[in-house]
């Protein structure tokens, strides 16, 4: 074991759930360690000492859903994408989704994707549709309506 790598495990302790939590210095809500003149996350330097290098463009996700956890057991190598729909955030609760607002089910029928990337229910987008047709349809004759009443009594001036 180097130096640096008594130096790190130094900042570790076992939990009562079974992970290993970094006691170090920290960024946000993951742990940080100072090594060879930078600092790296420190639960990418327990994994690279333990089990080996992270391919480029791969990410490490914690599979004990704990940021400051450092077992390497605990990690997986993932892309990014995989880390994302994993966690917790809007774009992860969203992909989880399998019903639109009103209830209609997601599948290859009913849904069609935006140019954002969102899904779009297309029973909802039906029903939007003849809402505003209908509201149109109402506004244009209540305009004519008026016209009809009013409009011989405006006078233009010249």
């Amino acid at each position: 074991m180097t130096d640096e790598t008594a130096k790190f495990w130094a900042q570790v302790h076992k939990a009562d759930d079974g992970c290993w939590l970094w006691d170090g210095s920290s960024s946000g809500r993951y742990g940080r360690f100072y090594t060879e003149g930078r600092s790296i996350p420190a639960h990418r330097f327990s994994y690279e000492t333990t089990v080996g290098v992270i391919p480029p463009g791969l990410q490490i996700d914690h599979l004990c859903r704990t940021p400051r956890c450092v077992r390497p057991d605990h990690l997986e190598v993932v892309t990014g994408r995989v880390n994302t729909l994993r966690g917790f955030g809007p774009t992860a609760a969203n992909a989880r989704k399998t019903h639109c607002l009103r209830g209609h089910e997601f599948n290859a029928e009913n849904m069609t994707v935006t140019k954002r990337g969102d899904r779009c229910c297309q029973l909802c987008r039906r029903l939007s549709d003849q809402f505003y047709k209908q509201r149109d349809k109402k506004e244009k004759a209540r305009e004519r309506a008026w016209w009809e009443t009013n409009g011989d009594k405006l006078m233009l001036t010249g």
